[in-house]
C-alpha cells in the first residue's frame, strides 16, 4: 500500500461533529460585530437575479430580499415584478455602496466570469456569501474566495444543491466505512451540454438592446461586440463568460466523489475533446485526473485514484454486473466507483445511489444531517456566530477546492495541444512540466465548405502563443476594462 501522502481536508471525526447553538438578544449578540442574530432575519442582496438566481431568490423569501443588481432588466423583469417593493440596481457596486451597510447577505448567480469579483467584494465588507456554480472562472480565483471567506469569516455556500442532499451523504458512509473497499478509478458524466458549443465566433455585430449594459455583462472579461448569441443564457458555451458543460454540472456530480474520497489538489490532468475553438467549448470533452495518495482512514485505505470526467453525449462503459436496460444517468449525469470489494454508482448530485453486488448496507452516520433546504442552511449558518458556527454542506473551504478540480479540467482541454500529460503543483497553482519553448493555438474558423459534393476543412488558427504564459492566464485571469480583485491575503 502506497505511504505517499496527499494534505488533510476532512475529518471523519469533525465532519460528525456538531456544535450547540445558542439564540441571543440582537443587542447583544448582532449586526455591531458584524453578525446577525438568528431571532433576526438577513437582509439579503441578489446579484443576477433571472434565471437560476431567481429561483435561488425565491427559495430565500423567508428572509429579507432589499436589492436586487442584474445588466438585464429584460431578462430579470419577472424577478423585479416578484419582489416590487425592493431597490432595483443595474451596477451591483452602487448598490454595495449606497446599501453596504443595511446589507448582510449577498447571493451571486450572473455567469461563471463575474462571480469572483461579486463575491469577493461582498466578502472583505463582512457579508455573507451565497455563489452559484461554478463557484468561479479560474483557479486562483478559487483560492482567492477559500482565504477571503476564511479571513472575513463569513458563512458561504455554493449553489450545489445536492451536496446538503442524502444521497451524497449517504456515498460517504460507505465509502468511510470501507463497504466499497480501495477505490482507485471513479468514471464520470453529463448528458450536458444542450446549449450551443463548439461555435465560431460571430462576425455580425448588432444592435445592444436598451435593457442590456452589455459593458458590465462582459465586466473583467476582453471587450468584444455585442451578439445576441452570448445572452442571456448562452454564455455557457463561450470561453470568456462561462467554462461549458464541466462548469456546469461537475460541481454536482464530482462533489461526491470529491468529498467521499477525500481529494483535494490531482498531481495530473490531462483533456481531450472535440474540434477545440478560440472562443467556444467544445462540443464533447474527456478529462482524466489523478490524485495522490490521501491519509487512510480507519475502515479503508485511500491509495492513489484515477477520476475520469465525460460529457457532450459520452459516456463510461458499463460496469460489470450492471443490469440490463438500467440507465447510468440520472437527472443528468452518474458515477461509478469501481472498489476492490464493490461497484456503486449514482445519479448527479449523488442522487439514488446504489450497489452492483446488490447490497445495501447500514453504516455509520458520518455527515450532519440536513433538513433544510441548501440555501436555507446556509441561512442558519449565517445567523450563527463564526465561533459557534456548523458549516455549510458546501462552505468555500470545500467548493473552492472542488472547484479548483473542476477549472482544471478546462485548463486540461485548453491545453491538449501539448500533447502530454500535465504535472500541477496544486499548492503553488502552477504546471511544472510545460516546455518553455512550448506552443500553443487553436482553431478560429472552421473553413468548412461543401462544394459539388465535397467537403472542404480550410481551417483558421490563431497565431501560436507561449504554453507557459497561456497557462498561467488560464489559471489567474487578467483582468481587463478596469475591474480589479482584491488580494489574495
Amino acid at each position: 500500500m502506497s505511504s505517499k501522502k496527499n494534505n488533510k481536508r476532512i475529518s471523519p471525526t469533525v465532519a460528525a461533529t456538531t456544535v450547540g447553538l445558542t439564540i441571543v438578544p440582537s443587542n447583544i449578540f448582532g449586526k455591531k460585530f458584524g453578525h446577525t442574530a438568528p431571532s433576526d432575519k438577513l437582509n439579503i442582496a441578489g446579484v443576477g437575479i433571472g434565471g437560476k438566481g431567481f429561483s435561488v431568490l425565491k427559495s430565500l423569501e423567508s428572509e429579507n430580499i432589499v436589492a436586487l443588481a442584474d445588466v438585464d432588466w429584460k431578462y430579470s423583469k419577472p424577478t423585479f415584478d416578484y419582489f416590487p417593493n425592493v431597490k432595483k440596481y443595474v451596477d451591483y457596486r452602487k448598490m454595495y455602496d449606497e446599501l453596504g451597510k443595511s446589507i448582510d447577505a449577498v447571493m451571486v448567480a450572473t455567469p461563471d466570469h463575474t462571480h469572483a469579483i461579486i463575491a469577493a467584494d461582498a466578502i472583505t465588507m463582512g457579508k455573507h456569501a451565497y455563489v452559484e456554480k461554478p463557484l468561479t472562472h479560474s483557479v486562483y480565483e478559487s483560492r482567492l474566495l477559500t482565504n477571503l471567506a476564511r479571513k472575513h469569516k463569513i458563512a458561504s455556500q455554493m449553489g450545489n444543491g445536492g451536496a446538503s442532499a442524502p444521497g451524497v451523504r449517504q456515498i460517504i458512509d460507505w465509502i468511510w466505512d470501507g463497504q466499497i473497499g480501495e477505490i482507485k478509478k471513479v468514471e464520470a458524466f453529463t448528458d450536458r451540454p444542450f446549449w450551443p458549443q463548439g461555435l465560431m465566433r460571430p462576425t455580425q455585430e448588432q444592435s445592444i438592446p436598451d435593457t442590456l449594459d452589455w459593458d458590465l455583462f462582459v465586466g473583467p472579461a476582453p471587450m468584444r461586440p455585442y451578439n445576441s448569441i452570448y445572452t442571456p443564457w448562452n454564455w455557457r458555451g463561450w470561453w470568456d463568460f462561462g467554462t461549458g458543460a464541466l462548469g456546469d454540472m461537475a460541481c454536482h456530480i464530482l462533489n461526491p466523489v470529491f468529498k467521499g474520497l477525500n481529494l483535494l489538489y490531482p498531481t495530473h490532468v490531462q483533456g481531450s475533446s472535440t474540434m477545440l475553438m478560440s472562443d467556444s467549448c467544445p462540443t464533447a470533452q474527456i478529462v482524466k485526473y489523478t490524485f495522490p495518495a490521501r491519509d487512510n482512514l480507519p475502515k479503508v485505505s485511500m491509495p492513489e485514484v484515477e477520476v475520469t470526467w465525460y460529457d457532450g453525449g459520452f459516456q463510461p462503459n458499463r460496469p460489470k454486473g450492471m443490469p440490463e436496460g438500467k440507465d447510468l444517468n440520472v437527472s443528468g449525469g452518474g458515477v461509478i466507483f469501481y472498489g476492490s470489494k464493490d461497484t456503486l454508482i449514482c445519479g448527479s448530485s449523488g442522487r439514488d445511489p446504489w450497489l452492483v453486488s446488490g447490497r445495501t448496507p447500514i453504516s455509520p452516520n458520518t455527515q450532519r444531517a440536513i433538513t433544510l433546504s441548501h440555501e436555507m442552511d446556509w441561512v442558519r449558518a449565517c445567523k450563527e456566530s463564526h465561533d459557534n458556527r456548523i458549516e455549510t454542506a458546501s462552505d468555500f473551504s470545500i467548493a473552492g477546492p472542488l472547484n479548483e478540480m473542476v477549472v482544471m479540467g478546462v485548463l486540461a482541454v485548453r491545453l491538449q495541444g501539448l500533447n502530454q500529460i500535465l504535472d500541477w503543483d496544486g499548492e503553488n497553482m502552477k504546471f511544472t512540466n510545460i516546455p518553455m519553448e512550448a506552443t500553443v493555438k487553436s482553431i478560429v474558423k472552421d473553413g468548412f465548405k461543401i462544394s459539388d459534393g465535397h467537403p472542404t476543412f480550410n481551417k483558421e488558427w490563431t497565431d501560436p502563443v507561449s504554453a507557459q504564459e497561456f497557462a498561467q492566464e488560464l489559471i489567474n485571469h487578467t483582468y481587463h476594462n478596469g475591474w480589479k480583485l482584491p488580494p489574495m491575503t
